[in-house]
């Protein structure tokens, strides 16, 4: 487990703590040493030893019985009859904070404000507030198990005991002020209850916080996104769900980018037939896509084997779901034990370029990563061994210089810690809402660079992380709003399983209807607009905030309406890359709601 570093603590208690202990030394000392001579000088009032260490004691109470004889007195019991109490007043209003913490911390929860609030007892849930606190975070903590007096002074951030589900807990936790409500327990049907208490408590706010909801099965994670994505528009909430293996992957690519080469080809083994291999995969593609399109390089598909007992399998149910993992990646299955896969031809000397063991043994996995010598020789630079348990083997490989306990096989093996990497809160908070609006924008991109317009001539022409936070509230509202466009259409989201669905179906659906939607698009967009300040003015004003589209549809030109009805045609495509597909189920039923589409 993860803990914040020492630096976050407050040395200013400590030092405190030790000027009052000095304090106290200094009162002892010279209280003897003023006693010893007020012996020598009234030997009638001071008999021995004992009744010098018996006075000097007193002066800590405030007490001493020979200041009831009239002076004068040594200066060193003048000073400690002074210096005594103070530390006896610290001493008692230590003693006073210790026996109140629990009440204290109660209390400072309660009136938190502008806080992550994380509610579980999991070890996931100790390491994302642990990593929230390090980043600098408020953090408070909902569990059911009482915190020790040392978790207490070990994690600085605050606690609240009780059940995580209950509405007062909740509130007790400052639940209506936080900006970010984590549910992380064991137990899926606790974090829903959560979730549910949570929607009751911030239902009025005006700036409602962001809850995510961990969810331990990949496949109810997908199931419960779709779910979700049909009924954003009837809540304002922004809820989502996550699993830890896709936060843990995107991550993987963040701090390990695996770069396009212009003399060959790049080429990954996957082996094992672990959980994180299939986000392993879909994020791998989508991460050499970006590559791709950021090197502006005409580079060849990535090349992906992918050796388990059940490859050719796996390989066809990923592709159905996600159309694009074809186009951006050359697939060779295998369907054999991850042990045979040194028989593979690609294993000459640094025949890949990276290598992921997979295996859903992590102990197995590792062992093999460890003692099969042709995979440290079969890759150009590293093979990746994702752990969940073994985070702490994986820092004795991977500390600093001055901490590393282990060889890394000269940087060759990796063990990538999942849940470590999981509680990057920046990767949990690019939640789908977030993906979406940055795939819509990239469309917008790319529709406007076909039309000749160049990459900074607008302030929306802009790529995602430079694109100002309005533009971005805009996308946003555009992908809350879809909960509309489907019903409007009689279409719901499901997850994409490649034969299932009835694309003919929800294509004549979007065709029948696009001129309709695209109106409602254009009149969400000009009221987004307007709610921003914009008023109608030619030519285009950033500054001034005015621009030429904010006028009726009928006033547009051909251009701009069509650029609207390319937003909803491009709908399905849209949610097929995150694997959703639309599913036709009723006759339409019209019902506009307010929204956004791209910053034009």
């Amino acid at each position: 487990m993860t803990y914040p570093s020492s630096g976050f603590g407050r040395p200013s208690a400590w030092w405190l703590r030790v000027v009052f202990g000095i304090i106290g030394v200094v009162a002892l000392v010279l209280g003897g040493i003023g006693f010893d001579r007020l012996r020598t000088e009234r030997p009638d009032a001071i008999h021995d030893s004992y009744d010098v260490l018996y006075y000097t004691l007193q002066l800590f109470v405030l007490s001493a019985e020979p200041f009831e004889n009239p002076g004068p007195y040594p200066w060193q019991v003048q000073v400690a009859r002074f210096v005594a109490p103070l530390f006896t007043l610290l001493a008692v209003a230590e003693a006073a904070r210790l026996l109140l913490a629990a009440e204290i911390r109660r209390l400072r929860a309660r009136r938190a404000s502008g806080h992550a609030l994380v509610c579980g007892d999991s070890q996931f849930a100790h390491m994302l507030a642990d990593r929230l606190y390090a980043d600098g975070e408020r953090v408070v903590v909902v569990r059911s198990e009482a915190f020790g007096p040392l978790e207490y002074r070990r994690r600085r951030y605050l606690g609240v005991i009780g059940d995580p589900t209950s509405v007062e807990v909740l509130r007790g936790a400052g639940l209506p002020r936080a900006h970010t409500i984590y549910a992380c327990t064991h137990d899926d049907d606790l974090n829903h209850a959560i979730a549910n208490a949570a929607s009751r408590l911030i239902q009025d706010r005006r700036n409602p916080p962001r809850v995510y909801v961990q969810v331990h099965d990949p496949e109810m994670c997908l199931s419960l996104q779709a779910r979700r994505l049909g009924a954003a528009g009837s809540s304002r909430l922004r809820l989502d769900y996550f699993h830890v293996d896709d936060i843990a992957a995107r991550a993987l690519h963040r701090h390990h980018p695996l770069r396009p080469v212009r003399d060959r080809t790049a080429t990954v083994l996957i082996a094992g037939n672990g959980s994180f291999r299939r986000a392993l995969l879909v994020e791998t593609a989508r991460h050499w896509r970006a590559q791709r399109t950021r090197s502006n390089l005409a580079a060849a598909p990535l090349r992906v084997d992918l050796v388990a007992p059940d490859a050719r399998a796996e390989f066809a149910l990923v592709a159905a779901r996600y159309p694009f993992l074809r186009t951006v990646c050359q697939v060779s299955t295998y369907d054999r034990q991850v042990d045979e896969l040194t028989g593979l031809a690609q294993f000459t000397a640094g025949g890949y370029d990276r290598i992921y063991i997979c295996l859903p043994d992590e102990d197995s996995g590792l062992q093999f990563a460890l003692d099969t010598p042709a995979l440290w020789q079969g890759t150009r630079s590293t093979v990746f061994v994702p752990v969940y348990r073994q985070a702490a083997l994986a820092a004795a490989f991977h500390g600093d210089s001055r901490h590393d306990l282990l060889d890394e096989v000269h940087g060759k093996l990796c063990l990538y810690p999942v849940l470590t990497h999981a509680c990057e809160a920046e990767l949990i908070a690019e939640d789908l809402t977030e993906r979406l609006a940055q795939q819509i924008h990239e469309r917008y991109l790319h529709a406007r660079q076909q039309a000749g317009v160049r990459l900074g001539d607008a302030p929306a022409m802009v790529h995602w992380s430079r694109l100002p936070e309005s533009l971005r509230r805009a996308n946003r509202s555009h992908v809350q709003d879809i909960a509309a466009k489907l019903l409007n259409l009689g279409c719901v989201v499901a997850p994409r399983h490649g034969h299932t669905g009835d694309a003919s179906a929800a294509g004549q659906a979007i065709a029948e209807r696009v001129e309709q939607l695209a109106r409602l698009e254009h009149e969400r967009w000009c009221q987004e607009r307007r709610t921003e300040g914009w008023t109608y003015g030619e030519p285009r004003d950033d500054l001034r905030q005015r621009h030429p589209e904010l006028r009726p549809w009928d006033e547009l030109s051909p251009a701009v309406q069509e650029q609207n009805r390319e937003e909803i045609r491009a709908l399905p495509d849209v949610l097929s890359d995150s694997g959703f597909e639309l599913i036709r189920l009723t006759t339409p039923v019209p019902a506009p709601r307010p929204g956004a589409a791209d910053g034009r």
